[in-house]
């Protein structure tokens, strides 16, 4: 039974529909894929290119990252996390708001990141590395709006709830590629390989961005297959309703990284689905365990 096969069986067995695709960092065509080439919902995936370009802006100097603003929460695009659920303005820098985005995937934060720095610089980076199937439509705020109309519901809030009932089955905009920001597992794990061999950033901004990656907050889906203190798990989520998603880059010791992406649609719309997070990171888990080479093999 090939990685492919055991990798389908896991989402099989978790009851959702899923897409992978696995490759090491380095210059080897190795490559793990399952419908790996297939569009996909992004969710909040998308904030990694809308980083990147952030983290580019600063190697080009047009942004001060250490210039401080001030947002106010009750203007701000709602979240469950970061500074959505602040009840006073909050001032930072720009790359502090950068890390909540990317550390806690803080919808507020990406939202006024996206503001600044505007969609057409996000698709010419992406442009730029021929991620030619991957596509933003907007921020959070724009996708919550979606949501509202689909469900013809009165608040974000209404919105999520409706999504969450079982006994409805909602076609909404945000479930489909075609309608919403998506990519390929395939090209996110070249985006992830991109950043770790530094083709994208200057070797600063490649260490900062690294950095940033490997304090993200979450780690009930990829980092839980690598529990090791030994072991780097350098990841962003997407969660919406069904969709469930985590692309990563895991490091072992004197081993070259591997980039992983994963994405997966449920077959149900319970808000919290561990048997879906669980399978991702199992499937992650194959992948990369099939993928591990010693530099000294390279």
């Amino acid at each position: 039974m090939t990685a492919a096969d055991r990798i389908r069986a896991v989402f099989a067995d978790a009851g959702c529909t899923g897409w992978l695709h696995a490759r090491r960092c380095d210059d080897s065509a190795a490559e793990i894929s399952v419908d790996g080439r297939d569009r996909v919902v992004m969710a909040s995936v998308y904030k990694l290119p809308l980083f990147l370009t952030f983290c580019r802006r600063i190697d080009t100097g047009a942004i001060d990252p250490t210039e401080r603003l001030t947002v106010v929460p009750a203007e701000c695009t709602p979240g469950p996390t970061g500074l959505a659920i602040m009840r006073d303005p909050v001032t930072l820098s720009r790359r502090d708001l950068a890390a909540s985005m990317m550390t806690a995937s803080d919808n507020a934060a990406a939202d006024v990141l996206l503001g600044e720095i505007g969609l057409p610089a996000v698709h010419a980076l992406l442009a730029e590395f021929g991620l030619t199937e991957t596509h933003l439509i907007g921020g959070t705020a724009d996708l919550h709006r979606t949501l509202v109309r689909d469900t013809d519901t009165h608040t974000t809030a209404e919105a999520f709830a409706a999504l969450a009932d079982n006994d409805e089955a909602w076609s909404v905009s945000a479930y489909d590629p075609s309608y919403t920001s998506a990519t390929t597992p395939e090209e996110m794990t070249r985006l992830l390989s991109a950043l770790w061999t530094g083709k994208i950033l200057s070797p600063n901004q490649t260490h900062e961005a690294q950095a940033v990656m490997r304090n993200q907050i979450w780690p009930h889906r990829t980092a839980s297959a690598f529990p090791h203190p030994t072991i780097s798990v350098a990841a962003k989520t997407g969660t919406i309703g069904i969709i469930r998603n985590e692309v990563s880059v895991i490091e072992f010791p004197s081993e070259p990284p591997i980039a992983v992406a994963v994405f997966t649609r449920a077959a149900r719309a319970d808000p919290v689905l561990p048997a879906a997070d669980a399978a991702i990171a199992e499937a992650a888990r194959i992948a990369v365990t099939d993928l591990r080479r010693p530099h000294l093999e390279q």
